[in-house]
């Protein structure tokens, strides 16, 4: 399934390079970022750790058995005899702690708490890369709508100050209305430039979060929306935030971070309790001068066994400190759960706040974007026959301007928080 999931995310990247061949949904974004954000990579390697930290954990509940030897030469300058001597020594060691206060198995069960926490950790990076490329993606949207609504202005401002310049050749305006108007298309190639700029950044945004390449021509799919889904009414607020807290992993990694509290507190006692473990060997040895090396190693062959019982009576406070370093960390734990959901209450109510000022903004843009495509209408056809100014005519022309950017801005707003309460209620992002 991962080798699945990579090669769609390779043929989508393909498809990017092509010149525009292929448009990226919102979907191949977030398809893309689970196999390529370094971030969420990152925190992947984390979770194996934590498994090689749990072999290992589990691991302890097995022997330890080592082999040794040692050789010796040794020179008696002044002996009368056998002024030099050899002698080595073999053994096969093997140790087992049959019980040591119950930090072996609280042990493994921290390791496997903290494998849960470092798979929630990574799944909680990936749920912030997916707001954070909603949040790009309706950026990235409306800069390229807000494109249109400044060249259909540079369009609209062209006529007029060609109609000016008829109208002076004519005898009809002065220079200095003329020099107004042609003034007024230049502001708006200015304003047309700028939101280039701003679309181009946008997408510089985007392919940061995707790990693309600077060459990455990346092009995405439009969306529409009608203006019963801009004014749909939201959900109660209440049930938004209870949902918000089953939903999100952060507060659930915090939850589980009490219980491996409750663990080390338990790891940290075992430390003052007694301990007893089993020890054997086989062990044998030869020297020189003496017997021959298999006789010698025949007569030295010894085997031993033997249990050992330590009981901590003093430990500088080893034990008491340890206990009370984990009390504190539980005290802390709970303190940013307590933190996270004061954090999600304000999250939800500040999205709430946002779309419903956003849907408020765009019922009364949409009147003003009528009212103000009427009044430059009129106020065009006034100025044709003389009968207003070149200053009316333009803040007509910029009413206008102003109450198409009124009304796109509403909607990616208001929008875009009905996307954010879907998620925090369902952990999910749809995007039809």
């Amino acid at each position: 399934m991962r080798l699945l999931q990579t090669l769609t995310a390779m043929l989508v990247c393909c498809g990017a390079f092509n010149a525009g061949a292929d448009t990226w949904s919102y979907s191949d974004c977030v398809n893309y970022a689970r196999e390529h954000n370094i971030s969420l990579r990152k925190s992947q390697l984390t979770e194996q750790t934590s498994a090689i930290s749990l072999d290992e954990a589990k691991a302890r509940w097995q022997p330890t058995l080592d082999f040794a030897t040692s050789h010796g030469f040794t020179n008696n300058p002044f002996a009368d005899d056998n002024k030099n001597s050899y002698s080595s020594s073999y053994g096969l060691n093997a140790g087992w702690t049959i019980w040591n206060g119950g930090e072996r198995e609280n042990t493994i069960k921290r390791n496997e708490l903290q494998q849960r926490i470092d798979r929630l950790n990574s799944d909680n990076i990936m749920r912030s890369l997916e707001t954070d490329l909603l949040q790009v993606y309706f950026n990235i949207l409306y800069a390229k709508e807000s494109i249109d609504i400044y060249e259909q202005a540079v369009k609209l401002s062209k006529a007029q100050a060609d109609r000016a310049h008829a109208l002076m050749e004519a005898g009809k305006v002065s220079k200095v209305d003329y020099a107004q108007l042609q003034s007024q298309y230049e502001q708006d190639r200015y304003n047309l430039v700028n939101a280039r700029g701003t679309y181009d950044t946008r997408r510089m945004e985007l392919k940061k979060l995707l790990e693309l390449g600077i060459d990455t021509d990346i092009r995405l799919a439009d969306l529409e929306w009608s203006t019963e889904q801009v004014m749909a009414a939201l959900p109660d607020i209440s049930e938004s935030y209870r949902l918000a807290t089953i939903t999100d992993l952060r507060l659930r990694s915090l939850e589980l971070e009490i219980d491996g509290s409750d663990i080390d507190i338990a790891i940290a006692k075992s430390s003052g309790r007694p301990q007893l473990s089993l020890n054997a060997g086989v062990g044998t040895g030869y020297a020189a001068p003496g017997l021959s090396f298999a006789t010698a190693i025949k007569q030295n062959l010894n085997e031993s066994v033997g249990l050992t019982l330590a009981v901590p009576i003093l430990d500088n406070k080893k034990t008491k400190a340890a206990v009370a370093r984990a009390n504190v960390q539980k005290i802390d734990a709970q303190l940013d759960i307590d933190q996270r959901r004061t954090e999600l209450a304000q999250l939800v109510e500040n999205w709430y706040i946002d779309t419903r000022s956003a849907q408020s903004r765009y019922e009364a843009a949409l009147t003003q974007q009528a009212a103000s495509e009427l009044s430059n209408e009129l106020t065009t056809s006034q100025f044709d026959l003389g009968l207003v100014n070149p200053v009316e005519l333009m803040t007509a022309h910029n009413n206008l301007t102003e109450a198409n950017r009124t009304v796109l801005q509403a909607k990616y707003m208001a929008m875009l928080g009905q996307k954010m309460i879907e998620f925090y209620r369902t952990s999910t992002i749809s995007l039809q």
